[in-house]
């Protein structure tokens, strides 16, 4: 009987834990199909923050796979001359792959925050923190799905357009077919899982680390006052003098990158400490200030900013710069796309240059391979420059042309001296010059000379004239980039004695030798016709010219300036692109600051309203704070902005844009339609806020 009595016993224990497992089993069976369920509430239910998420980034997908598709076409390789714009393309490619991984990785962050009260109440309630990571794994596979599939979407319906918009700023041909490559979708896809991924490794990093009490308090958690703020202010204050002192005395040397970066460094450091520090000790000056403080209106904004400066003041760093980042690419963009002509005439006034060696120049075998072209093309010859010149390296300090300097800190004041005769400046400008002895005219292609008398290795030499320009080289008043002087003298005597002078200084014996090497006869011209003629005719004339004697070198200057269409207008639409995408981070950043700062200072305003604060003294405080908050970004951007420009102005140099008023026309054009749809921007997100603080919009 005992043996039986256990094995009924053991029967029994067993059924109890058979039913116990099969209950646990259903448990999760029923947990695993609620949690694509509380995934899918958790998005749809969160959408205030959740939308805009989903917003930047089908943008971020749309963009790069524009990028990616375009630089995998097979075409942008085939078509002529394509290089500048395929590398520009390339350059922008890897840029914004490194703004868009901080941008979205910044906008999942705001994200996580609101949602931690969610995910708290999901602990209370029995979830384990396995279960709450299965949740965001879903989550973030059901965005990055909804994202991907979108952005791609949107890339592929707009990918051709913006191809050819792409084709037409260039100056390529535009009747061309555009093929998708797999390796667009590929690239595209691999690069936003590694990004999404890293967002799923922050939050579980961040829901695991913390206690469901703190979960529900996190939310209206912000970033902690800063420590020894006079001190951190002080030296933001300090770190953006240095930053605007090296944007405002940069020159167009050696050193112009490094100084570049070094600018952009300490201007951002300097406007975090600022933002962070200093504006939090300018409000608790004023809140000192008792006949200040203390007026109702006061009372309420001063310590609202407060509360909103200790606690997001980062956001608001952030904000400025991308404003900056906007304005100041707006200006280079449109400046570009306007003043390109201008830079393409600095560079290559004619259609095509020759140079030859001057004791091997036969004028007439030239002269009459070009009316043999004419007639062949139907075609005659515009402008017509033939001069002989002799170019002599010197050194310059003042008014004094000396050796070369070897010093690398002084080689920025080295020049190409060009030394021409009268009588062929007369011809080439339709002026007459009379030149005595020792009398000379001085050009420069950047600012005049300046002075009455030169001194050229110790002779001494009256400046009778400084024309303001010659048509052989056109000249920039801000060109301090490889300026370049010609010397006019009277006749061959006094440049022979100009270079013996110039010899005898840099140990140089052999005068026959040097002027046979020395002395060259440049050939410019324009052609008359439409641009495939003119091609057709520069070309044959270049294949000509290689085969002559003497020749120094042949500059196509059609297929230049194509080369150099092609590379701005790479840079233009890359500039476009990047300002929309600029445009796009700032707002996010405003609008996701907008309901963060909302949903905490929901309950402050509720307890205003409850000891009797008004409507209209609500919205009052709110759009006292608001501008106040918000239009410091873009006073301090539009600062940045202007001291930022002393520098562009100086880089511009680089590609030969020196039209300093055109610049900063587009600046003032660009920061007032810049303010205009900043404007906007806050109204839209003043009216979320307030919406949510009033009890006016749901969530919460």
């Amino acid at each position: 009987m005992d043996g039986r009595e256990k094995e009924n016993g053991r029967k029994k224990e067993n059924k109890k834990e058979s039913k116990k497992e099969s209950k646990k089993e259903t448990k999760k069976g029923k947990l695993w199909k609620i949690l694509p369920r509380l995934a899918w509430k958790g998005v749809v239910s969160n959408g205030t923050v959740y939308f805009p998420y989903f917003g930047a980034g089908i943008f971020s997908v749309f963009t790069y796979f524009v990028f990616t598709s375009i630089l995998h076409n097979d075409i942008i390789k085939t078509l002529p001359r394509s290089a500048y714009a395929w590398m520009m393309l390339e350059i922008g490619r890897v840029l914004l792959g490194i703004i868009l991984l901080p941008f979205l990785f910044y906008a999942n962050s705001f994200l996580i925050k609101r949602r931690k009260k969610e995910i708290g109440l999901y602990h209370i309630l029995g979830l384990e923190k396995r279960h709450i990571g299965i949740l965001f794994f879903l989550e973030a596979v059901f965005t990055y799905a909804v994202v991907l599939t979108a952005g791609i979407f949107s890339g592929t319906v707009l990918s051709k357009f913006l191809f050819l918009l792409l084709l037409r700023m260039t100056g390529l041909p535009v009747d061309v077919t555009f093929v998708f490559r797999p390796e667009a979708f590929a690239e595209t896809a691999v690069f936003f899982l590694w990004v999404y991924a890293l967002n799923l490794v922050y939050n579980l990093f961040q829901v695991g680390k913390a206690r469901p009490v703190e979960l529900l308090s996190g939310g209206k958690k912000g970033e902690k006052e800063p420590r020894f703020l006079l001190v951190s202010a002080l030296l933001g204050m300090a770190a953006l003098v240095c930053g605007y002192r090296l944007s405002v005395n940069s020159r167009m040397d050696s050193d112009i990158f490094i100084n570049f970066f070094l600018a952009v460094f300490w201007v951002i450091v300097g406007t975090y400490l600022l933002f962070t520090s200093g504006s939090i000790v300018f409000l608790k000056m004023l809140k000192k200030r008792k006949g200040f403080y203390y007026r109702p209106s006061n009372f309420i904004t001063v310590s609202g900013m407060l509360k909103r400066m200790k606690k997001n003041a980062a956001s608001l760093s952030n904000i400025c710069i991308f404003s900056t980042m906007v304005m100041i690419t707006l200006t280079c963009t449109s400046s570009l796309y306007l003043g390109l002509d201008g830079v393409l005439y600095f560079n290559y006034p004619m259609d095509m240059k020759a140079c030859f060696k001057e004791k091997d120049y036969d004028g007439e075998k030239v002269r009459g391979k070009l009316e043999e072209l004419e007639r062949k093309y139907g075609m005659r010859l515009g402008t017509y420059m033939d001069y002989p010149r002799t170019e002599l390296p010197c050194g310059k300090e003042g008014n004094t042309f000396g050796l070369t300097f070897s010093d690398s800190k002084r080689q920025k004041d080295n020049f190409r001296v060009t030394v021409l005769l009268a009588e062929d400046y007369s011809r080439m400008e339709n002026c007459p010059l009379d030149l005595g002895e020792d009398e000379v005219a001085l050009y420069c292609t950047g600012r005049d000379f300046g002075y009455d008398r030169v001194n050229f290795m110790g002779k001494e030499l009256t400046v009778k004239e400084q024309p303001t320009e010659m048509r052989i080289a056109p000249k920039a008043g801000e060109n301090g980039f490889g300026e370049a002087y010609y010397l006019i003298v009277g006749d061959k005597e006094v440049r022979d004695g100009l270079v013996r002078i110039w010899m005898e200084a840099n140990g140089v014996k052999d005068m026959e030798g040097f002027l046979a090497d020395r002395e060259e006869r440049i050939l410019q011209l324009d052609v008359e016709g439409t641009e495939a003629e003119k091609q057709d005719f520069v070309k044959e004339f270049g294949n000509w010219c290689q085969k002559q004697p003497g020749l120094v070198g042949f500059g196509n200057n059609l297929e230049n300036r194509s080369e150099s269409r092609e590379m701005m207008g790479g840079l233009l639409f890359i500039g476009i692109l990047f300002s929309l995408i600029f445009f796009m981070c700032l707002v996010l950043v405003m609008y996701y600051k907008q309901i963060s700062e909302g949903y905490e200072d929901k309950e402050g305003f509720a307890v205003m309203q409850k000891v009797g604060m008004g409507s209209s003294e609500i919205r009052g405080t709110v759009r006292r704070q608001i501008l106040l908050v918000f239009y410091l970004p873009l006073a301090f951007g539009i600062l940045h902005t202007v001291a930022g420009l002393f520098m562009v102005e100086k880089l511009f140099g680089a590609i030969y844009f020196y039209d300093s008023r055109l610049l900063w026309q587009c600046a003032g054009g660009m920061v007032l339609m810049f303010a205009a749809a900043y404007g906007v921007s806050y109204l839209l997100t003043a009216k979320t806020y307030y919406g949510i603080v009033s009890g006016e919009h749901g969530g919460g």
